[in-house]
């Protein structure tokens, strides 16, 4: 029995570093892509490349707080889950005030850089989705890691969708509006993973 238990707890172990491994290679990834979407951001006057940038940011910040509790109880994993969730929830906000601040001017984004760049940030944040991909059903904590990675994902796409746009019509609607849908896929993301922290917590309460 004592053997059975050691060899339970080596296996656990094991996993948790190699979930902590995985977490520090994508906080690595997403750091280097929030550097260069930001600036590309910034240079092409894109409020979509911006937003995914946040989402970069966002994701740094759920990827630091992972590794933290990594080595912890499931309480700790479904507390960091749920800052994650206001984290997701305020990048969402921030979206949304970033567009009306856009409107009140004149917004001209570049959309051969936009395309670019979200073409590059895709095959990373592709890294990043199959790194955490066997992690995702762990528990509440890498779950909602594995979330932020795909929104990452589905961001991307569409920020190359709306450079395209904007390419063709020399319009800067597209720019907007997919900022908007990523805004409208934070918030949603916030929704799901506050939920499961809630419930999380209230399983650890209950075992302790």
């Amino acid at each position: 029995m004592p053997t059975c238990n050691h060899e339970i707890g080596s296996a656990q172990t094991r996993l948790t570093r190699e979930r902590a491994d995985t977490l520090r290679m994508v906080l690595m990834i997403n750091g280097l892509m929030f550097l260069i979407l930001f600036a590309a951001g910034l240079w092409a006057d894109s409020s979509a490349l911006l937003a995914d940038s946040s989402d970069n940011l966002g994701d740094m910040f759920v990827y630091a707080i992972s590794l933290f509790v990594a080595y912890r109880g499931l309480r700790w994993r479904a507390g960091a889950a749920f800052v994650k969730g206001l984290v997701q929830f305020a990048f969402g906000i921030g979206v949304l005030i970033g567009i009306a601040v856009k409107l009140s001017g004149h917004p001209e984004p570049v959309g051969l850089v936009i395309m670019v760049v979200a073409a590059v940030a895709l095959i990373a944040n592709l890294i990043c989705l199959l790194l955490l991909q066997r992690h995702r059903g762990e528990d509440v904590n890498m779950r909602s890691v594995w979330l932020c990675s795909r929104n990452d994902v589905l961001g991307n796409a569409a920020v190359i969708i709306s450079g395209s746009a904007v390419w063709l019509t020399s319009s800067f609607w597209p720019d907007l509006i997919v900022a908007a849908l990523l805004a409208a896929v934070f918030l949603h993301t916030s929704y799901d993973v506050l939920r499961d922290a809630l419930h999380a917590w209230w399983a650890g309460t209950k075992r302790s």
